[in-house]
């Protein structure tokens, strides 16, 4: 009688062999912390802002130039405010007077400086505060160019005259004296904030920069 071989069969109990999963055996890899993502650009603030008070600057001294000009001081709310013409060949609230073409030159340069640096803005504060000094600088510029004498001697139209008629109470200024101001105000409150141009805070890199040697 013959007797057929047998098959032996595979052990239940034996534990079923896997192929080793690579993934498993890699060491796990310290999280990396994601970048914080950066404010937009204000390129635009900055021009908006400059172009709106450029434009008051430049109506309100063809306004008073036209109207004002060679006639006796206006005196505006309850003698707060006195308006009348001085042509001024200094600076703002005319200071450095006889130094017409250097400072033409110096507000080429602010103009030029501020342009560059605006591509980099990403604080909304900050391109306020440059489009206030982009707007002073550009419309004292254009005096300096287009009014007599003219090729950078031109005399800046003051108007504005504080508490008193002719300067006394305070020296005489126009719209873009103010802008400068106040631009260059509101960045000086901003860099003793710790807000930088660039949308970032001091306060905050300090921390990264703490966190980074600690770990």
């Amino acid at each position: 009688m013959s007797t057929e071989p047998s098959h032996s069969e595979p052990d239940a109990a034996a534990p079923e062999e896997r192929a080793p999963d690579p993934a498993a055996d890699a060491p796990e890899s310290p999280e990396v912390p994601a970048k914080p993502l950066l404010p937009k650009r204000r390129v635009g603030w900055v021009f908006a802002v400059a172009i709106v008070f450029w434009a008051i600057d430049l109506v309100t001294k063809n306004l008073v130039t036209a109207n004002l000009e060679g006639k006796e001081p206006v005196k505006i709310l309850g003698g707060l405010i006195y308006l009348q013409v001085i042509r001024n060949p200094g600076a703002a609230f005319s200071m450095a007077t006889g130094m017409t073409w250097v400072l033409a030159l110096v507000a080429l340069a602010v103009v030029i400086a501020i342009i560059w640096l605006s591509r980099r803005l990403r604080s909304i504060g900050w391109a306020i505060g440059l489009g206030l000094v982009l707007a002073g600088a550009t419309g004292n510029l254009t005096d300096r160019i287009f009014r007599a004498p003219g090729g950078l001697q031109g005399h800046v139209v003051d108007f504005i005259s504080a508490f008193a008629p002719n300067g006394k109470g305070f020296a005489i200024f126009n719209i873009a004296d103010s802008a400068i101001c106040v631009g260059g105000a509101l960045i000086v409150l901003l860099s003793l904030l710790g807000k930088d141009y660039d949308g970032t805070s001091t306060k905050d890199k300090k921390k990264a920069v703490e966190q980074e040697e600690q770990a």
